[in-house]
């Protein structure tokens, strides 16, 4: 049986990050928001010690790369609309098993 696992690496900017706890009630917020919505797993990976600054990885585990693929993009897309943080990198990587 096939599988694809996709990843996702998104660096955001937190333009109201003026403290570490203004910044994690953010990206606590957004990582919530998109576990609950889309099932997948997402935790912060990097920049944990900078203000306005964070770098969250997103896993997903599908049938095919395309499924994947496009869960991701649609992960990506609702951050985006939640106005919370400007994403200024993402990073995709599908893996087949």
């Amino acid at each position: 049986m096939a599988m694809t696992v996709g990843i996702s690496r998104i660096t955001l900017i937190i333009p109201e990050g003026m403290s570490l706890k203004a910044k994690r009630k953010i990206v606590k917020s957004l990582v919530e928001k998109c576990r609950n919505r889309f099932n997948a797993s997402v935790a912060e990976v990097d920049d944990h010690e900078l203000y306005q600054k964070t770098t969250l990885a997103i896993a997903v585990v599908g049938k095919d790369g395309r499924t994947v693929n496009a869960v991701l993009d649609k992960i990506t897309e609702y951050m985006d609309s939640l106005k919370l943080a400007e994403i200024i990198e993402q990073d995709i990587e599908l893996i087949r098993y």
